[in-house]
Parts: C-alpha cells; sequence; structure tokens
C-alpha cells in the first residue's frame, strides 16, 4: 500500500501541469475557440471595456491578455447581475471596471467570452456617462 505521503503529494505534483493546461487550452490553443466568421472586424483601439465578473480581478486579466492594466472603478445603472449575465432592472446597479484595451487585448478577451459561442459584445452607456463594451450571454446561453 502506497504511504500518505505519497498519496498526498502525487495531486500536489500534479496539480500545477493540470493548471498550465488548462490555461493553455483556454488562452492559446488554436483547437477550442475559433472566431466565428459573421462577426465584424476588431477597429483599432483604445477600446473601453466594463467588466463585472472573473475580469474584476488583476492575475485573470494577466492571464487573458498579458497584463493587469489600469482599471477604474465605474458602474452600470439599469441592470443587475444574475448568475454570468446582466438582465436589465430598474433601479439597479452593477459595480465593476472599466479597462482599456488595445485592439490585439481585446481579442484575447473575446477569446476568454468565447465571443459569438457563448457571448456578444455590446456597447452600454456607464453610470459617469462613458461608453464601453460589455459582454453579454448570448440567449441560447441563459
Amino acid at each position: 500500500m502506497p504511504s500518505p505521503r505519497l498519496l498526498i503529494g502525487l495531486p500536489l505534483l500534479a496539480a500545477p501541469p493540470a493548471v498550465a493546461a488548462w490555461l493553455w487550452l483556454t488562452m492559446l490553443s488554436p483547437w477550442t475557440y475559433e472566431r466565428p466568421e459573421h462577426l465584424a472586424p476588431i477597429a483599432e483601439g483604445p477600446h473601453a471595456l466594463f467588466v463585472y465578473g472573473t475580469l474584476t480581478h488583476a492575475p485573470i486579466r494577466w492571464v487573458v491578455y498579458g497584463r493587469a492594466g489600469d482599471p477604474e472603478p465605474a458602474s452600470l445603472e439599469g441592470y443587475r447581475r444574475t448568475g454570468l449575465d446582466l438582465v436589465p432592472c430598474t433601479p439597479c446597479e452593477v459595480e465593476g471596471l472599466r479597462l482599456t484595451v488595445s485592439a490585439e487585448e481585446l481579442a484575447r478577451l473575446d477569446r476568454y467570452e468565447r465571443l459569438g459561442v457563448r457571448y456578444r459584445r455590446v456597447r452600454i452607456e456607464l453610470a459617469d456617462g462613458r461608453s464601453a463594451w460589455v459582454y453579454r450571454r448570448l440567449d441560447n446561453q441563459s
């Protein structure tokens, strides 16, 4: 019978390569996402993006597009967060961050969010009057 140290140590040794493989498949692999052809090309940046979920965390942004950036606190009025989506709601408000990204970084974010497969990217007006992109779930993903 294997020792308890071996039973505990093997999963701990396997975890970092498993996480690295998952990150590679999610962020870089050519096999897990192909941008749908019907989507318009991304215009040159900079682009403003409102984020309210995992992308509010600097380490996630660093993994997704290579830097944490300089996020600004922002809020979106007239919506509430429901699971992985935003739904219209009055009076409601969603707190998040406003990111400024390049066209290349926006393409990486589109990949992370699986634009055209799980999410669509739409223009919204933030509480301070500035506009930004935001990812919204596709109707068939609710």
